[in-house]
């Protein structure tokens, strides 16, 4: 069975967050509960002699920026069932402290698989991160599995 779904969905943007502050206290707090000691990402004495001048966030802290309260509300369904399939997450640019990012996703790519439990029908919902200069920060591509 091949997947039907209108060619037009591909690369269309369906989702643009307003900027959200990438604030240093965040980022401290998110290295606390991840357990991360970097002084790049903690102290800001040390991390104005470290490759950056500054304190940046972890690669990882671009996931916890998100396209509001209902994530991918508009994300194409296909059937009644489904889960997130996992994230791949592309790393451009560091998040600095005060950088405002604005999150901008459209569909990737649409495929179908078909395992030992039947046929899967995946969406790739790709997220852009960028800063307030337009400076891409990180890509991360969005797995969604659904059963049709």
């Amino acid at each position: 069975m091949a997947v039907k779904y209108d060619p037009a969905l591909i690369n269309k943007v369906f989702e643009v967050t307003e900027p959200v502050e990438a604030e240093v206290e965040k980022i401290k707090r998110y290295c606390a509960v991840l357990g991360e000691t970097n002084p790049i990402f903690t102290d800001e004495d040390a991390a104005k002699k470290g490759p950056y001048g500054g304190i940046v966030a972890p690669p990882s802290f671009a996931v916890t920026f998100r396209n509001g309260r209902h994530f991918f509300e508009s994300v194409p369904r296909f059937g009644m069932r489904g889960f997130d399939a996992g994230k791949d997450v592309e790393f451009v640019a560091p998040i600095r402290p005060g950088d405002y990012v604005t999150l901008s996703s459209h569909v990737k790519e649409i495929y179908e698989k078909t395992g030992r439990t039947g046929t899967m029908v995946f969406v790739v919902i790709r997220s852009t991160l960028k800063n307030q200069n337009d400076e891409v920060l990180a890509h991360i591509d969005h797995r969604f599995m659904n059963r049709p």
